[in-house]
């Protein structure tokens, strides 16, 4: 009966108030019935299709990966356990040997790692697979917030991606001065102090030494005064430690108090870069600075979204994209060229002669210059090939990583890589390939970079001589050397390729091939005694665990 009904009789028929008090309960209470069945059911069929996606998704990764060679998962877990005991480089190293140029790893059941070897095939696999993988880009936004530059989506890092590139790469190369003069004398005096107390620490000094290039680079003379610079760049890198860690937990882990402590000290970083950017903003505007009078413009200038003064008024009134873009880039930069710092260090200093050379270099490049005061790295090919031949050697990272989140990966080959696989470039395994490098590909050889060319017929756009300098060549004075151009050999990868290489990567190089040639003029690196590395990389994969606590010694030059 219907509930209304029940009530208009109830109305003119108080005789059956008690009738249609029964019904009423039993129509609500099977309507009850009916709401609760209707919503399991709905349930039980969202459920059920939701658990049948993503059954029908893992099946048809399992059906792709079949396809692709590689050794057969060790357990349910696959290679996860594996790798937790051994080096994950020598895993695809073996893997490769066996199996061929393109490699499949399982990391768990629904987790597929494929590497590739090929130099060819991961130019193109760079070319079409433009994102990051979604752990990389929640690490970054865990630490450092909201980022237009580090997202795992090419699509929105795209835009802002070019525009950097642009400055970098375009405008701030055709300036004379790339590196302010300033921040190269403040890393200077700053060692030469650090030189009384003893040997120094390889590893820090280099992190310190990136740190300062690309603080005063980006924010200008305010950076190398800003009292507080030595407390951000250890909370920068104490942040951008954990940031991975904590954001492999699926869910916020909100009951544990080591995660609280890390969100202080990331506010407190992001307090810091406010501060950072008032101070700057501040002084450019009390200087009259003009933009083109200085390499260290106001931190948004690299970000298409200038930060005015007018938009910072207040200290947590500045965005937190601009934030967020301006710790990654710092962080991202610093560890890249602080990497190639660290390894150019132990290269000249488990190679003297080439240091010898290289000084040699520097000397007669400035006898041949205007501007003494100013290095003319132009003309320096070898401290160029030393920098190039370290950056191969050891890259900054074991891994170069890609990912295709939304569709599936068809290369040339024939092999269709599942979307949301893991793409990895073993760096170590093809920067020292000998089918890439030749028999000597193992060895720490700059000469690789450099061709020789007759003086008689030298090219114009020849940038300089370094006769003298190559004892092996037989006829020193009619011979020179020209620089080769690294990225025609697509086994060079330093850097990256295709859509999310290095934006910064020749701004980078200029600014260590800067800093050398005004340290090495002035010191010369030396091996502290008692310390011990391994100058024969080829065969030990773990070769960047003997470079990390070398104590190195800067002996100042007589002249």
């Amino acid at each position: 009966m219907n509930p209304f009904l029940c009530f208009v009789l109830q109305a003119w028929n108080p005789s059956s108030c008690q009738v249609a008090s029964m019904e009423t309960s039993r129509f609500l209470r099977d309507y009850a019935v009916w709401e609760i069945n209707a919503f399991l059911w709905s349930s039980l069929i969202t459920i059920t299709y939701f658990l049948s996606y993503k059954l029908f998704k893992l099946f048809k990764l399992w059906n792709q990966a079949c396809k692709i060679p590689g050794p057969p998962s060790p357990s349910f877990y696959g290679y996860f356990t594996t790798l937790c005991k051994q080096n994950l480089t020598e895993v695809l190293s073996d893997s490769h040997e066996e199996y061929g140029s393109i490699v499949k790893l399982w990391l768990s059941p629904k987790q597929l790692l494929v590497s590739i070897k090929e130099p060819e095939i991961i130019k193109e696999m760079l070319l079409k697979a433009k994102d990051k993988l979604p752990l990389t880009g929640k690490a970054f936004n865990l630490a450092f917030g909201r980022s237009t530059l580090f997202a795992s989506s090419f699509d929105k890092v795209e835009s802002r991606r070019e525009s950097l590139a642009s400055e970098l790469n375009v405008r701030l190369l055709d300036r004379a001065n790339l590196i302010p003069t300033k921040a190269v004398d403040h890393i200077m005096a700053e060692l030469h102090q650090n030189m009384t107390k003893g040997s120094i620490n390889c590893k820090m000094t280099s992190q310190h030494m990136a740190f300062t290039l690309l603080g005063a680079t980006i924010f200008g003379d305010t950076f190398l005064a800003w009292l507080k610079s030595t407390i951000y760049e250890e909370l920068l890198m104490m942040v951008a430690k954990d940031a991975c860690f904590w954001a492999s937990y699926s869910v916020i882990p909100f009951w544990k108090q080591g995660f609280w402590r890390y969100r202080r000290l990331c506010t407190e970083l992001k307090w810091l870069t406010q501060d950072l950017v008032q101070q700057c903003s501040k002084y450019r505007q009390y200087r009259h600075m003009e933009p083109s009078a200085n390499l260290g413009m106001e931190a948004g200038v690299f970000l298409q979204d200038n930060i005015s003064l007018q938009e910072i008024n207040g200290r947590h009134n500045v965005r937190d994209e601009s934030c967020g873009n301006i710790m990654s880039l710092l962080f991202h930069g610093c560890l890249t060229t602080g990497g190639l710092i660290n390894n150019m260090l132990m290269r000249l200093v488990t190679h003297p002669e080439i240091q010898h050379k290289i000084y040699s270099e520097i000397i007669m490049a400035k006898k041949g210059s205007e501007d003494k005061a100013q290095p003319v790295v132009e003309k320096m090919p070898l401290l160029w090939a030393t920098i190039y031949e370290s950056a191969r050697v050891m890259p900054a990272g074991p891994l170069l990583q890609r990912c295709s989140l939304k569709h599936d990966l068809r290369l040339k080959s024939g092999v269709i890589v599942p979307a949301g696989a893991i793409l990895v470039v073993p760096m170590q395994l093809v920067q020292t390939d000998d089918s890439s490098w030749g028999n000597d590909a193992g060895k720490f050889n700059p000469y690789r970079f450099l061709s020789k060319t007759e003086k008689t017929s030298a090219s114009p756009n020849m940038d300089a001589s370094i006769a003298g300098h190559a004892e092996e060549l037989k006829d020193q004075r009619k011979c020179t050397f020209v620089l080769k151009d690294p990225n025609k050999n697509p086994a060079f990868l330093p850097f990256g390729s295709g859509a999310r290489a290095c934006v910064g990567q020749k701004f980078v190089i200029q600014g260590v091939a800067t800093l050398f040639a005004s340290l090495l003029e002035q010191y010369e690196v030396r091996l502290c005694s008692g310390s011990k590395t391994n100058s024969k990389p080829s065969t030990n994969y773990s070769m960047s665990q003997d470079f990390l606590s070398s104590e190195l010694v800067f002996a100042r030059r007589n002249n």
